[in-house]
């Protein structure tokens, strides 16, 4: 049985990716909806033959379809058989072992996934893991990667008037900017967040569950941070007023001041898991943590917001530091960790981030957080592979999903880049001083 479920998962991904390449045939209808129900076919056809045993045990079609599309779009992809798990790898956290995790792992994404580099934020949070890691490591070849892609999009953003998502490419353009000064970099972004600034303050697409312009929490992380390095680019303090006003909604919408954790938007205020607790995806709580850190490194020194900022990071740290399991990591439900049986790493990675950055700035007590943080990263070791492939990354969406241990896509490895380079200060005692940084 456990053959027939592979041969035919291995049949639908197949389909999936036949179907979206033969949709240029000259069908009627229009090759993204062909494309939607060649996916959706394909993952029902391999749900129909999995057994009750297997890692995507309980998934449904939907989800099945969205791990083929994020596959069949370079996200990265989760094969059957992974290879061997590193074992030349240390968990200590000195600078030695810690480079040598992160040059692994980043070496083996940007051979494979500099080809398809694009725009989306799926991409541009890998980005931000390679800025983080140029520095970290003192190797340009990560950050001048990040070059040639902005060179070849002319630093231009996603799409006119962007919403957060495409909005988080522009934290790759301004960290370059800040090092070469060179007013080309920013320009186009500038101008479309002043664009944003002088229109309604409304989500792209409105709907019922967009009462916000920032009405998911990944948004957190996507936007934030531009904003914020905006203001350091040009010392206008526009962009972090429009950031503070922002930010301030969504939390009021969507942040639990009982929980301390964050609804991933405001369909799930009342959605539960299994065991009848509230649902909190583990990776929008990264999304969070690692926006507030990202966030408060450009933020003044005297912003009125700060110690909301700071604030909401500490209550985050308790409540995550409570749901860590006992092999360091987070399941992709927080609150029910009994219902997924692989452990998340790309929520993982971001609160050990967040976590870590904390701590190296003063906010998070070192005696608390620093075993908190020593165990997840000795834990996210053990889903780095021979080849340097970072498993136990769950696909996109916006809730827990089952997904393989091999798993593997970009956005998990830039968190787990993001956290190695915070791990790595952490180690070398090489504190930090909250403040503005230029």
């Amino acid at each position: 049985m456990r053959m027939i479920w592979r041969s035919s998962l291995r049949g639908a991904v197949a389909l999936g990716l036949i179907g979206s390449m033969g949709l240029q045939a000259g069908a009627q209808a229009s090759s993204q909806s062909q494309a939607r129900e060649q996916a959706q076919a394909a993952a029902a056809k391999a749900q129909a033959a999995q057994d009750d045993s297997g890692p995507l045990a309980g998934a449904t079609p939907a989800q099945l379809a969205g791990i083929a599309k994020d596959n069949s779009r370079h996200f990265g992809d989760d094969p059957e058989d992974g290879g061997p798990i590193a074992t030349d790898l240390s968990p200590k956290l000195t600078p030695v072992a810690v480079d040598k995790v992160m040059r692994k792992v980043a070496d083996w994404q940007l051979e494979r996934a500099e080809p398809y580099f694009d725009r989306i934020w799926t991409w541009s949070v890998l980005y931000s893991g390679f800025m983080a890691a140029s520095e970290s490591l003192g190797d340009p070849k990560y950050r001048d990667a990040m070059e040639r892609m902005s060179q070849k999009y002319d630093w231009q953003v996603r799409s006119h008037l962007p919403d957060a998502d495409d909005q988080s490419v522009g934290q790759t353009y301004l960290e370059l900017y800040l090092l070469k000064k060179d007013p080309a970099m920013i320009a186009p972004l500038k101008a479309e967040l002043d664009a944003l600034l002088a229109s309604p303050r409304v989500a792209k697409n409105p709907g019922p569950n967009k009462p916000i312009v920032w009405w998911w929490c990944d948004a957190l992380f996507m936007a934030p941070p531009v904003w914020a390095r905006m203001y350091a680019a040009t010392g206008d303090k526009k962009y972090i007023t429009y950031m503070d006003e922002e930010f301030a909604k969504t939390s009021k919408l969507l942040y639990s001041k009982e929980d301390h954790l964050y609804a991933r938007d405001i369909s799930y205020l009342t959605k539960t898991e299994k065991n009848g607790k509230k649902m909190y995806w583990s990776r929008g709580e990264g999304w969070v943590m690692g926006g507030l850190a990202r966030t408060l490194e450009y933020l003044p020194k005297g912003d009125p917001a700060r110690l909301k900022y700071e604030r909401q990071l500490k209550e985050m740290a308790v409540a995550v530091a409570k749901a860590q399991g006992p092999d360091g990591l987070w399941r992709a439900g927080m609150l029910d960790p009994a219902s997924y049986s692989v452990a998340e790493v790309s929520g993982s990675a971001l609160m050990t981030y967040g976590l870590a950055w904390g701590v190296n700035h003063h906010l998070l007590s070192a005696k608390l957080y620093r075993p908190v943080i020593e165990k997840a990263w000795a834990g996210m070791l053990q889903h780095v592979y021979a080849d340097g492939r970072l498993g136990g990354i769950q696909q996109t969406g916006a809730e827990p999903a089952p997904f393989r241990p091999t798993a593997s896509y970009t956005y998990g490895v830039g968190g787990f880049l993001l956290a190695g380079t915070e791990v790595k200060h952490l180690g070398s005692h090489r504190i930090r001083v909250v403040g503005h940084k230029h």
